[in-house]
């Protein structure tokens, strides 16, 4: 019987699911409500020390749908993260572990370049029970004057010096939130892994303009006449998401060159850090999508624009889908797939090489030209000895 129960980093989730951080879990009661769905793991929305500095405009979504069917494919937020006081997030991180002792609760955190408040609030934080911190240096938009989210996440050498400083305080595991806007994501993910993170997530969202309004000639989403770019998601980005957690997933674990490893053979790519994890997340709204990412090698997937559309009951279509894929295949585990994927990645010019070998092979027997021993059939065998004879 198939299982979705995933282990990762010590820690035990009923299934891979996670609610990424974001409006999802912005409280304690839509976190609880999560878990009451059957929910994996829940990410709190991002929280800092300071949240006075944090003041949301409205609207601050927008959607990109299809023509003719009108779904959403597309999710721009200029959203920050959270404005509730610091406290009131210590209070409620308590309430939702006594509550559901046995669920995975994860803090998201996010602070300036300062070294004393990143302790500070890694201690305060683990103090009240919670399982694990991703940190967030991520965001694309919101708060770059105060060298937070992208704006650290985007320098490799500042974001290894912060999560040192957040693996020494921390007693529970640490997931480094990787930005997309960057042009090589495996170098911030190895900064991360090398300052002892324990793992690492991706994407966030990616930096982006939805579109300009033609009647009002101003672009979306429009406050007060203006905006500011702001960050994409939902189904549109999964091609890109699929990309860069391969590209984590090779460094970290190591991959083939375009065919199957035979067992015992160490792999055309060595990982670097094979003890760690992924999280991936990017425009998972079915079964099938987390396959894929697993197939990628992550370990556990985050959802977060894919519940504000369609609500915290996703979590069991997920389940139900992902099963549904596991059982088609004969996979007992998660761990049976995982990473499957990886060893098909190779260069353009060994593309090139097999195709050549292939259609080599073709020629070789449309002109009936014997190439194996095995091949040879004895009612032709003349026919096919004179075949092989060079011309006179």
């Amino acid at each position: 019987m198939a299982t979705l129960e995933t282990h990762v980093d010590g820690l035990t989730l009923p299934n891979p699911f996670v609610i990424g951080s974001g409006p999802p879990g912005t409280n304690a009661k839509v976190i609880g409500k999560a878990f009451d769905e059957g929910w994996g793991a829940v990410i709190s929305k991002t929280i800092s020390l300071d949240a006075s500095k944090v003041v949301n405009v409205a609207p601050r979504y927008a959607r990109m749908r299809a023509q003719q069917s009108r779904e959403v494919i597309g999710w721009e937020n200029i959203e920050l993260i959270s404005d509730r006081p610091f406290e009131t997030w210590l209070d409620e991180f308590k309430q939702i572990k006594d509550k559901y002792p046995d669920r995975v609760l994860i803090a998201s955190i996010m602070e300036e370049y300062n070294k004393d408040a990143w302790v500070e609030i890694v201690e305060r934080t683990q103090d009240t029970g919670v399982d694990a911190f991703e940190l967030n240096f991520s965001c694309p938009h919101g708060l770059p004057e105060r060298r937070m989210g992208a704006a650290m996440g985007q320098d490799p050498e500042l974001l290894e010096e912060v999560s040192g400083w957040v693996c020494a305080a921390s007693k529970i595991p640490v997931w480094a939130k990787m930005t997309p806007n960057i042009t090589h994501i495996e170098d911030p993910g190895r900064a991360a892994l090398r300052a002892g993170c324990h793992g690492l997530s991706a994407i966030n969202t990616i930096l982006s303009v939805m579109g300009v309004d033609l009647d009002t000639l101003r672009p979306e989403p429009t406050v007060e006449g203006y905006t500011v770019p702001g960050g994409y998601s939902c189904k549109a980005v999964r091609p890109i998401a699929l990309r860069m957690v391969m590209e984590l997933a090779t460094m970290m674990f190591g991959g083939g060159c375009g065919a199957p490893i035979p067992e015992g053979d160490e792999p055309a790519i060595k990982g670097e850090f094979p003890d760690r994890s992924l999280s991936a997340i990017g425009g998972v709204e079915t079964g099938e999508d987390a396959a894929q990412f697993i197939l990628m090698g992550a370990h556990t997937v985050q959802v977060c624009t894919g519940v504000m559309i369609h609500g915290y009951k996703l979590a069991g279509e997920l389940s139900r889908g992902l099963l549904a894929f596991m059982e088609k295949h004969g996979f007992e585990t998660l761990e049976d797939f995982r990473g499957h994927a990886l060893k098909y990645f190779t260069t353009h010019a060994e593309l090139v090489r097999r195709q050549a070998e292939v259609k080599a092979a073709e020629k070789a027997a449309r002109a009936g030209m014997v190439t194996k021993d095995a091949a040879w059939e004895g009612d032709s065998f003349v026919e096919q000895s004179d075949r092989l004879v060079s011309n006179d």
